[in-house]
């Protein structure tokens, strides 16, 4: 045999072996070798225009005949994976982790929520499970401002700064969707967009106007930092703007969102927004003039209740074009695509996350962490921390002594266990200290005729805690609730309800030390409180390890390093008229009354100073970045985290500008007597505000001053430099 026979057969041999070894590939939208745009395209292509309608409802039927399986866009990962069968880790409420202010910690979250939701995920498609609750399209987080503490929905937002907000979405959805290059581990989803924060019984028809300055000040920052940071999905709002349905606004939808910032993901609407554009904003006749409009406004995935069924008729009546659907269903397939949904497990490298992550011991650490770093103590007269040893018996009172669910918050998942304020007391203190526990009331409707009863029983103790404040079960997303103080999810009042206040005063007169632990979602008016009780722990609607971290804080396990937030106002007079979607006088950065507790403001049971190490320069140009620097000492006697917060103060020349605005923060733990140095990075180009005159936004020329401290009141250090 020659060699160049010999060549010959080998070649041949070569070829027919490779050709065997080659994925057979049915159809170009099964190869993963192919771009996501190319995939999408081709498989968008073979479908009938019935198909392609059902494919942007947000639950998909199955394809068969080209072997997609049904799928279901809806599913909530608020702090945890929501709403399933399976047991998860469930963190802290959203305002809770917000009050941690560690971009660290809810980029770990993120990234640990993603595990268990594939985990889940893979398990389901195992199965042939394909409902609602166990896919990887998660339409959080929830990025609205909290620009009015009665909003029921508040307790999912990260309060009421835009920046402080910014950077924990942001964090947030990195940790959720992963850095792999080619595939998404989950998709986040910014909501509600936008301009969109209550009331809740006005939601479906509510029509909101505010300035260009509100809008871009307050309303789309962190819509802007998400969209440009990678967020998957946006979810339009269901009220209108400016005589639009969000989800067919020209203004949000089309010159701001897709123009503007480039947005190439997908929009879901919120669950039922689509008929409320004929139903009731009454904007549009009937369901296929709603679903062609908002589609060509690229609202692509219609959530609730299959008004985009409508849009067969719309097509075949020329209200919209067949290719106008097609763009929709192709930015949808390309999210499907880089989820690995149709690749191989060796491809895909989430689809090998197992159950073995579900609960798992670093998760449920990281919820404790959270769970203590979220608490804010409020008020503290020396009470705090108690010595465990001066106690023979105390008392445990409230109505969320030992209520679970109102510490997972809403959007919530279910733990293997739920440690309440109740258990972690008992935990902590053992046999050695007896507990006397009652609720004494409800919330707001009880009649203070039990007191001299509960009086009576306690007269003997040492210590009272009384564990108050509300719950998820009256307030939160449109409920059907009428009762003194709430209406429909949402307050009418701020105020502590008026049974606790009695309460308390009552527990007061008994001259025993009282400690006030507050649950709640939102900002309490407690003037009275403030006043006169021992102690008050602000814990939130504070996830799993809630009454862990409670008993922790009181007993000096842990040392206090929440910050605030949201501004705490001392009475509902501080406030503007709830429907006022315009900022004046409302949160830290223009309210111009004296805050109860201040936004950025908590308590230690330490304290710190600060130093500048860096001092900023006297002048700047627009293009130029801040940097400086600032030193922390610990001047006390235990260790702890401070949350360093640096903001700005603009010239004040007449124009609308912020009274204060956060620029810059930091979490750190320092040693007792010990110091840190925290680099502060500020780009100018961050302070451009809309300049109606100009119809864009400027930078404010003038003096600026920069200040920092432990909250938006604290000017520990502070100087001044010049925007020319």
């Amino acid at each position: 045999m020659n060699k160049h026979f010999l060549w010959i057969v080998i070649s041949i041999f070569c070829f027919q072996y490779a050709e065997c070894q080659k994925p057979a590939y049915e159809y170009p939208f099964q190869n993963p070798a192919l771009s996501v745009e190319q995939r999408a395209a081709d498989l968008v292509s073979r479908l009938t225009l019935d198909e392609k309608i059902a494919q942007m409802l947000n639950s998909t039927p199955a394809i068969e005949r080209l072997k997609i399986p049904p799928y279901d866009w809806w599913n909530e990962c608020l702090h945890g994976v929501a709403r399933t069968e399976y047991k998860v880790t469930v963190y802290p409420q959203a305002i809770a982790m917000a009050a941690g202010w560690d971009v660290n910690a809810i980029r770990q979250m993120g990234d640990y929520t993603s595990d268990e939701g594939r985990a889940i995920y893979n398990l389901s498609q195992a199965k042939g499970d394909y409902r609602i609750y166990h896919g990887l399209t998660y339409w959080t987080p929830n990025i609205n401002i909290f620009r009015d503490p009665r909003w029921g929905r508040g307790q999912e937002t990260y309060g009421e700064d835009p920046f402080l907000t910014s950077m924990m979405g942001k964090n947030f959805v990195e940790g959720l969707q992963g850095s792999d290059k080619t595939y998404l581990k989950a998709a986040g989803c910014a909501k509600h967009y936008a301009v969109h924060s209550g009331p809740e019984p006005l939601r479906h028809k509510f029509d909101v106007s505010v300035s260009n300055y509100d809008l871009w000040d307050t309303y789309l920052p962190a819509f802007k930092q998400l969209v440009t940071s990678k967020v998957a999905g946006v979810m339009c709002a269901y009220n209108a703007f400016e005589g639009q349905p969000c989800c067919g606004s020209d203004k949000l939808m089309i010159d701001i969102l897709r123009k503007d910032w480039g947005f190439q993901g997908y929009v879901t609407s919120d669950c039922g927004a689509i008929e409320n554009f004929y139903q009731s904003h009454k904007t549009h006749p009937d369901a296929p003039s709603a679903s062609a409009d908002a589609v060509f406004h690229g609202t692509d995935v219609d959530c609730g209740r299959e008004a985009y069924l409508g849009l067969k008729q719309a097509v075949q009546d020329g209200l919209i074009p067949e290719n106008q659907i097609d763009v929709s269903l192709r930015r949808l397939f390309e999210i499907r695509f880089r989820l690995g949904m149709f690749d191989p497990a060796d491809k895909a490298p989430f689809s090998r996350i197992d159950s073995t992550t579900l609960e798992a011991k670093t998760h449920k650490d990281l919820s404790l962490k959270m769970s203590r770093q979220a608490i804010v103590l409020l008020k503290n007269d020396g009470t705090l921390p108690v010595k465990k040893e001066n106690l023979k018996k105390i008392a445990v009172l409230g109505p969320n002594i030992n209520n679970p669910e109102v510490q997972l918050g809403n959007y919530n998942g279910f733990p293997s266990r739920i440690i309440t304020p109740l258990d972690g007391l008992r935990d902590e203190l053992g046999k050695q200290v007896q507990i006397y526990a009652d609720t004494v009331t409800g919330y707001y409707s009880e009649t203070p005729s039990s007191f001299a009863a509960t009086l009576k029983k306690i007269k003997d103790v040492d210590l009272i805690i009384y564990v108050g404040g509300i719950s998820p079960r009256i307030e939160g997303e449109e409920m059907r609730i009428k009762a003194p103080g709430f209406l429909g999810g949402d307050r009418t009042s701020i105020l502590l309800p008026q049974v606790q206040t009695d309460l308390l005063k009552a527990l007061k007169s008994t001259g025993k030390p009282v400690i006030f632990v507050m649950m709640t979602g939102s900002a309490i008016a407690v003037p009275w409180e403030a006043q006169n009780v021992n102690a008050i722990v602000n814990s939130w609607y504070d996830g799993e390890f809630a009454g862990k971290a409670i008993a922790d804080v009181i007993f000096g396990n842990y040392n206090p390093s929440g910050r605030l937030p949201v501004t705490f106002y001392a009475s509902d007079s501080d406030l503007p008229a709830f429907d006022d979607y315009h900022m004046t006088n409302r949160t830290y950065k223009y309210f111009t009354g004296k805050a109860l507790y201040p936004f950025g403001y908590g308590l230690s049971y330490t304290q710190f100073a600060y130093s500048w190490g860096v001092q900023p320069k006297n002048e700047y140009t627009p293009d130029e970045t801040i940097e400086c620097s600032l030193k922390v000492k610990n001047t006390g006697t235990r260790d702890g985290d401070e949350v360093a917060q640096v903001y700005i103060k603009y010239p004040q020349t007449g124009t609308v500008l912020p009274l204060k605005e956060l620029r810059y923060f930091e979490r750190k733990t320092i040693a007792k007597g010990a110091g840190e140095e925290i680099k502060v990075s500020i780009p100018v180009a961050q302070f451009a505000k809309w300049d109606e005159s100009a119809g864009n936004l400027q930078i404010p020329r003038g003096v600026y001053s920069i200040f920092a401290g432990g909250s938006s009141e604290d000017e520990a250090v502070q100087s001044t430099f010049e925007i020319k």
